[in-house]
């Protein structure tokens, strides 16, 4: 999903800027139990999945340490903190944040079932249906990232020393920057296929519903060369730095998430004020009853970020805020898809004759 991979992006990257040194990770309790427990000889018999998730002995001692902490915590009635930027959460087969790793997958599931709806439903022959294609596939791409960096979001503390885990490294962990650059993808790829699908400026080669002219073929190119360089140039810059730019992020998904999202409410619009025409074979007043879909797509997705916005401690250490924004953009995805077929069936993809 377009934006709601924009406002996981979003999001997270406020949440993640915190994640060099949170409250809990800089306590003197925190730090003392961290460097006691790893000084002290590890347990014997780890489990496959603790192995296949890349846990070490520091990484577990980081585990343990926070956990007896929140339970003292809860047993005095303290406020539960923080640790590198996350709550604490009951680790299951490996994973640091199962319920959302759990609701990741549900959302790959969603764009899984557009991709094959797409595939099944529309016309080989529709220009848009490639774009589509892409996009899901692309999603997908993102939320299998998604799953990977809440399975395991901590630096592996196999290759560093002890001090350096106890303050958290300045360098982040590959799975995150796989998260946030592949989001990002998505999130461009969908402003992408948006601008070509509302001024219709489809590829030369597959124009077949609508004629193209040399005019419009320089405008597609012109407009694939600027969102490829675009990606490019974002995700080179935030390799380069010494550090990520966790505002810089936040800013451009912003920028792309905002803008596809006008150019979709444009299509919502009354017909007594027609910004842009719909269909190629219809004229700028033509509306369709289901037009009014994508300004409720964006109504969801407002809705949707109300839960990240009351951040609160985990129930059961299994759920927080987060993971039920996880768990609401997954239907969103699918009202998207349903929409997108929609469009593409209507009849004012006919051929234009001349």
């Amino acid at each position: 999903m377009h934006l709601p991979a924009l406002l996981r992006v979003c999001m997270a990257s406020t949440l993640l800027t915190v994640a060099f040194a949170s409250s809990g990770d800089r306590s003197g309790d925190f730090i003392t139990c961290v460097s006691t427990c790893a000084q002290s000889t590890p347990l014997a018999g780890m489990s496959l999945a603790m192995r296949l998730t890349r846990w070490t002995h520091t990484d577990d001692c980081k585990y343990q340490c926070m956990h007896f902490i929140t339970d003292q915590a809860i047993k005095y009635g303290r406020s539960i903190q923080q640790y590198h930027g996350k709550w604490p959460f009951w680790r299951f087969v490996g994973m640091q944040e199962p319920a959302s790793v759990a609701f990741s997958l549900l959302n790959l599931l969603a764009h899984a079932r557009g991709a094959r709806d797409l595939q099944a439903r529309i016309p080989d022959g529709h220009p848009m249906k490639k774009y589509y294609l892409a996009f899901a596939f692309v999603s997908i791409n993102a939320w299998i990232w998604s799953s990977v960096f809440h399975t395991r979001g901590w630096q592996s503390a196999s290759a560093q020393k002890l001090t350096s885990l106890i303050t958290p490294p300045l360098d982040l962990p590959v799975t995150e920057k796989l998260d946030y650059f592949s989001a990002a993808l998505a999130i461009i790829y969908a402003l992408y296929y948006t601008v070509v699908r509302l001024f219709h400026i489809y590829s030369p080669e597959r124009g077949r519903l609508t004629q193209r002219s040399s005019a419009l073929s320089g405008v597609y190119l012109t407009w694939t060369c600027l969102c490829a360089t675009t990606y490019l140039a974002h995700v080179t810059y935030l390799t380069i730095l010494p550090r990520f730019d966790y505002t810089y992020n936040m800013a451009f998904n912003l920028v792309i998430g905002l803008a596809h999202n006008i150019l979709w409410l444009a299509y919502s619009l009354p017909s007594s004020l027609p910004i842009l025409r719909r269909f190629p074979s219809r004229p700028k007043t033509y509306r369709p009853q289901y037009a009014v879909k994508p300004a409720i797509f964006a109504a969801l997705t407002t809705l949707a970020t109300a839960l990240e916005l009351f951040d609160f401690p985990p129930w059961g250490r299994i759920i927080d805020a987060h993971s039920l924004w996880h768990l609401a953009t997954a239907p969103i995805a699918v009202f998207w898809y349903d929409f997108l077929i929609q469009d593409a069936l209507d009849e004012g993809w006919r051929d234009i004759k001349s």
